[in-house]
């Protein structure tokens, strides 16, 4: 078999196992070079048209080999090779991958192409035009030359998506019974499945068979092909169409099935239904004016053919024919009776039905394409909305069957398009919607459950931030549906700049902080909310992105003592959880509160629970560092706190031992004076007095003593906050 296993040879004298064929078939052909050599047909004794002829016969041999593999492999003998995208870089040939962002955008351009040339297609109707000075019928020699021009150009550049075709790569159907599948890169595959499935119709609709009818009719230039070409082209077109429309269709499944959507904008998905309406009214317009045309020139043979008129050949009705007998009398006569039986004209000799306007109008007769094209695209635009309610038919077959066809058509493109467009449109506002509802259903609950004014206030307050900041999307399961490494990239491009704001962080190692970044939620908090109160369990120590809050402590309720202050930007609170899990003897419980933590004005912040703070600190030892808790003490409003306490009582002591030794000072020049002055009296009294002076100097030293000693524990009694287990080893 070719290409599907591993054999046993010899080669060499040794058995060689597991050897791949095409290797092998390299090997032995290596070989048997070299025997050729050794039996005496070795090409270095032979003359220089020996080595010539021994090398083409051998490169012949190597080309017959391919050809003959590859001639196996596009008959099925063996498996196909169907491998991985990687390997589309080491194949042969170039071959695509039906997933590669350059065919996306080469569909994308086919896909407008494909547009482009069913809107060429019906301007080849508006080729046939009157010649009201020679009363005869033509064809635009201008128009049509541009028209096949633009009709080549669009079908060549879609040659290039045939070519394409045979170098895409494609999923065998077998493979996909998991995951996305394998490619088949083998190039006779997938020219096999390209040619039994849509080379036929791509073929059949790049055929330039309009081109050759008209291009030939240029060439020739005789009045009796205006006929013809006009009835040829009216087939043509109408038959090639149909392939024509039916390749969109592989187009547009290869791009839903690449990018999972047609349109990934609902603007695009509107403007392309649009599109496709108004290319409906360019092609019915296109095909009323050429039935117009058709329906005219069936009145001029009409007329031609009644017996009351003279010297009239139905050849004389087309341009080109004024070397024909008898046509210059003809054309001396051609005007009025065209003008008794064919006038267009309400309650005119003929009845023209719905094409009158056309006639009337001057259209038919006049080459300035652009009156005459706008004029046709507003007549079919107009009759397609309105599903032809407003038309007037004759009792002509074809004509009442157009407009049948017209109505129908118009039901169903005017359906489509407002289904469609509707769709699209909605999901602009499809989260307004959601919002209306859901807001609908909070105002009924809050008015079941007969809710204070304030509640109902906070709660819609709260909404509707929340829609500002998210407009409705659920950003955690968003994130939480994709990959691991993506979620971990998206939550380090989102949170990383803000998380360095914090000083707790913006010193740590990047592994930590892309741990933080995984495990942090995005929170929300509206004016006058309380997030924690004193005494509440803390779960969750939050980190300040934008807002202010206001910290209250009183010491467990101690009476006279009050401590507030400010959270801003940068700062965090809930730092008795951090202590908590650096704990290693920490329980389940978690730690309460010191503080009453309130929002002053709206608030986002990001949460880090207990479970995941605690895992952070556990596996990643660079948290337990001085560095860590010198900035945790300083930041922190619990130790800050504490901090000012100690530093108050410490000021308070000094002030009070610094008045004590002004007391003394000034007692002691007291005893001074007093005993100068009692220097003068007996021995006795002034011995007397000294005692009692040292007796009162030492009673009021006691006394303030013992007074500051109960003030110094008074204001020292704020407990010391406990400190963290920062005793790992130091990573600085």
């Amino acid at each position: 078999m070719f290409d599907s296993g591993y054999k046993s040879q010899y080669l060499g004298g040794q058995r060689e196992k597991f050897v791949r064929l095409d290797d092998l078939d390299s090997r032995l052909s290596s070989s048997s070079d070299t025997g050729v050599k050794k039996c005496g047909f070795g090409i270095s004794h032979s003359g220089q048209g020996t080595n010539t002829t021994s090398r083409s016969f051998k490169k012949g041999i190597r080309k017959g080999s391919e050809g003959l593999k590859s001639i196996g492999r596009s008959l099925r003998f063996g498996v196909s090779r169907a491998v991985f995208p990687e390997d589309l870089k080491v194949s042969e040939k170039k071959i695509f991958d039906p997933q590669d962002i350059f065919l996306l955008w080469c569909n994308r351009l086919f896909f407008i192409s494909c547009i482009l040339a069913v809107s060429v297609d019906p301007l080849f109707f508006y080729l046939p035009v009157f010649n009201d000075s020679s009363h005869c019928l033509e064809i635009d020699r201008k128009l049509a030359i541009t028209v096949t021009t633009l009709r080549t150009i669009i079908d060549a550049f879609y040659l290039i998506r045939m070519a394409l075709q045979f170098r895409t790569a494609y999923i065998a159907p077998s493979s996909r019974v998991f995951g996305r599948g394998e490619l088949v890169i083998d190039p006779a595959q997938i020219a096999k499945r390209y040619l039994r499935q849509y080379f036929i119709i791509d073929f059949l609709s790049v055929v330039p068979v309009p081109q050759i009818m008209v291009w030939r009719f240029l060439q020739r230039s005789k009045g009796s092909d205006v006929m013809a070409t006009k009835q040829a082209l009216l087939l043509i077109i109408v038959l090639q169409y149909i392939p024509r429309f039916i390749r969109i269709i592989p187009i547009t499944s290869e791009m839903k099935r690449t990018t999972g959507v047609f349109a990934e904008t609902a603007w695009a998905g509107a403007a392309y239904y649009m599109l496709l309406y108004m290319l409906a009214s360019h092609i019915v317009g296109a095909f009323w004016y050429l039935l117009a045309v058709e329906r005219q020139d069936t009145c001029w043979q009409k007329a031609c053919s009644d017996p009351t008129t003279s010297n009239c050949d139905k050849n004389y009705l087309y341009c080109g024919n004024e070397h024909m007998n008898g046509y210059a009398a003809w054309s001396n006569i051609s005007g009025d009776v065209l003008k008794n039986h064919c006038e267009a004209e309400e309650n005119g000799p003929f009845d023209y039905g719905i094409y009158e306007n056309a006639l009337s109008s001057g259209i038919a007769s006049s080459k300035k394409f652009i009156s005459k094209y706008c004029y046709c695209l507003w007549w079919g635009l107009q009759n397609l909305s309105t599903l032809g309610q407003g038309l007037q038919t004759s009792t002509y077959p074809l004509e009442v069957i157009f407009s049948i066809a017209l109505a129908i058509l118009g039901l169903i493109l005017f359906a489509l398009l407002i289904g469609n467009m509707q769709t699209y449109l909605q999901s602009l506002t499809i989260r307004l919607e959601e919002m209306r509802v859901k807001r609908r259903d909070s105002e009924q609950w809050m008015h079941h459950r007969l809710l204070p004014q304030d509640l109902r206030e906070r709660v819609r307050r709260y909404d509707q931030y929340k829609w500002l900041e998210t407009r409705g999307v659920d950003e955690e399961n968003l994130v939480q549906s994709l990959p691991k490494d993506l979620r971990r990239d998206i939550k380090r491009h989102l949170c990383l700049a803000l998380v360095r704001r914090v000083p707790l962080f913006e010193s740590m190692d990047e592994r930590l902080l892309d741990a933080i970044c995984e495990r942090l939620k995005p929170c929300l908090f509206t004016e006058n909310t309380y997030i924690v109160r004193e005494g509440d369990p803390v779960d969750e120590m939050l980190f300040i992105i934008r807002g202010r809050l206001e910290s209250v402590t009183t010491d467990g309720g101690r009476s006279g003592f009050f401590n507030r202050s400010m959270l801003k930007e940068g700062d965090f609170c809930g730092e008795e959880l951090l202590t908590w899990a650096l704990d290693p003897k920490s329980g389940v419980n978690l730690p309460s509160s010191t503080r009453t933590v309130k929002a002053i004005t709206e608030v986002e912040a990001f949460a880090l629970i207990a479970e995941e703070l605690k895992f952070v600190a556990s596996q990643f030892r660079r948290l337990h560092s001085r560095q860590v808790q010198h900035t945790f003490r300083f930041y922190s409003q619990q130790w800050r706190t504490w901090a000012a306490c100690f530093i108050q009582a410490a000021w308070r002591r000094y002030s009070k031992r610094k008045n004590m030794e002004l007391r003394r000072k000034e007692e002691e020049e007291v005893e001074a004076d007093e005993v100068r002055s009692n220097a003068s009296g007996g021995s006795y009294s002034i011995g007397a007095t000294f005692l009692a002076t040292r007796f009162a100097a030492n009673a009021l030293r006691g006394v303030h003593r013992n007074r500051n000693a109960k003030t110094a524990r008074e204001l020292v009694k704020l407990q010391k906050p406990p400190e963290p287990d920062f005793s790992a080893e130091d990573a600085d």
